[in-house]
């Protein structure tokens, strides 16, 4: 994982070239010299890979190239102490030139406008945004063997860009351990004489880090979108649909710790930051919630923290409790000092009476909740403009919940094909002048509706 550092202290030096020319040539160059040629070229394909995700292969290809050329010529023996400035120029200026082989991005003719330091900063700040879902998709292991043993460096090559791309809210640390770990599978695999027990026995290794990079690909994307408060919910809510019985005073710190720990990971070069932090916390998890739950208390009898965090993740939402109705939180809480923990407290009472509502509906209630506190607490008249508001949800809110409940709870208890023929049935119920044509595009809207839960 020394690498991982390595090439993080790279791209630091390059956006960091205000501290001086001297300085970046030379913190490039001991990196180059640190990691070797090939090292140095395949972390700059995960590197650009992730920031450049839209990119094709060739474009990320011919940027590598010319990275590795220039890190190569000038940082040899001997070489032009101006090299390594005049050589990061001539870059920027073929990034500007029309038909640039580069990765394409809107940004680039800005900056293209601007001159010297200022254009070659704002050239290395452009990036894409991340994929909305992973496009890479693995290949049978004949399919694997075959493409690696064709040409073994295009394969390993193509799959850095390929992953990366997928990848790339993942922290560098894990992405590059999971890449290195998956190319050692197929390396070692295909050249077995028994290939199909290898890659079982591979795969099987390697899960742990699989799941890892899965997981906090997605979370870190959330991170990244929503913030530390808007994560800290999610996570609330979570717990609090797989454990309803359990209180906010134990759910509460719980979600807290686990978004710290995604703070403190995601951009961390730290080597195992997430795996430490992960099972740190699963560790308080597991001692605060065990005893208040069996399923729980299950995922936490493995010796292996990080696989019981995965399986604490994979339960499934609690079938809802018989609850009191819940308490709101007054006009003076919601907009007090405490407001936001009084708000999630609301928000986590609705979540453990509604298990089946999916963290996207609930997340546009949080949204609305913060755009209220947002808009009343600062109005010349603050409680009646939370008591319109408040006045609207209560009409609005237990048709939404019931409806997302009754959708979803049929969506998790049903097969897809069942579930689809539910949906017509009840539409017919409801609609019944309605065309065929009309019917199965409301079944198809309400189906990809429903996959959201």
């Amino acid at each position: 994982m020394r690498a991982a550092l390595a090439l993080l202290l790279l791209l630091a030096a390059t956006h960091a070239e205000h501290r001086g020319r001297p300085y970046v040539r030379d913190k490039v160059c001991q990196e180059f010299k640190t990691l070797g040629k090939e090292d140095f070229r395949t972390l700059n394909i995960i590197a650009n890979s992730r920031k450049f995700s839209n990119a094709t292969f060739e474009e990320i290809s011919h940027l590598v190239h010319e990275i590795v050329s220039l890190a190569e010529t000038c940082c040899a023996e001997g070489a032009d102490p101006s090299c390594y400035d005049a050589g990061s120029s001539a870059l920027s200026a073929k990034s500007c030139s029309r038909g640039s082989p580069f990765p394409a991005h809107p940004g680039t003719a800005d900056c293209c406008a601007q001159e010297g330091l200022e254009q070659k900063l704002c050239l290395a700040a452009l990036q894409h945004p991340p994929q909305h879902l992973p496009r890479y998709l693995q290949p049978s292991n004949e399919e694997l063997c075959q493409a690696f043993k064709k040409d073994p460096k295009d394969f390993a090559d193509r799959f850095l860009h390929e992953y990366a791309s997928s990848y790339g809210q993942a922290p560098l640390p894990v992405l590059v351990g999971s890449t290195r770990t998956f190319l050692s599978m197929v390396s070692t695999c295909c050249i077995s004489p028994a290939p199909t027990a290898c890659f079982l026995k591979e795969k099987l290794e390697r899960k742990t880090i699989s799941l890892l990079t899965l997981m906090s690909n997605r979370v870190c994307s959330r991170f990244t979108a929503y913030g530390k408060e808007k994560v800290t919910f999610s996570y609330l809510t979570s717990l609090a649909q797989k454990i309803p019985g359990a209180s906010f005073e134990d759910l509460f710190p719980l979600a807290e710790d686990a978004a710290e720990g995604f703070s403190q990971c995601c951009d961390s070069v730290a080597e195992d930051c997430m795996q430490k932090k992960l099972s740190e916390h699963t560790a308080k998890a597991c001692s605060t919630l065990s005893a208040q739950d069996k399923r729980f208390a299950d995922c936490c009898k493995g010796k292996n923290l990080m696989q019981n965090y995965f399986c604490i993740l994979a339960l499934p939402p609690a079938p809802a409790p018989k609850l009191p109705e819940e308490q709101k939180p007054t006009n003076e809480q919601l907009c007090g000092e405490d407001g936001a923990r009084h708000a999630k407290r609301y928000l986590f009472e609705l979540a453990r009476r509604h298990t089946s509502v999916p963290d996207a509906f609930l997340g546009k209630i949080y949204d609305t909740c913060e755009k209220v506190r947002g808009e009343c607490c600062s109005a010349k008249d603050t409680s009646a403009c939370l008591d319109r508001k408040h006045q609207q949800m209560t009409k609005e809110l237990p048709l939404f919940l019931e409806k997302a409940n009754q959708l979803c709870g049929q969506y998790n208890e049903l097969d897809f094909l069942t579930f689809k023929k539910r949906l017509r049935e009840s539409l017919m119920r409801t609609m019944p002048e309605a065309s065929p044509e009309l019917l199965g595009q409301l079944v198809e809207q309400r189906a990809d509706f429903a996959s959201t839960c």
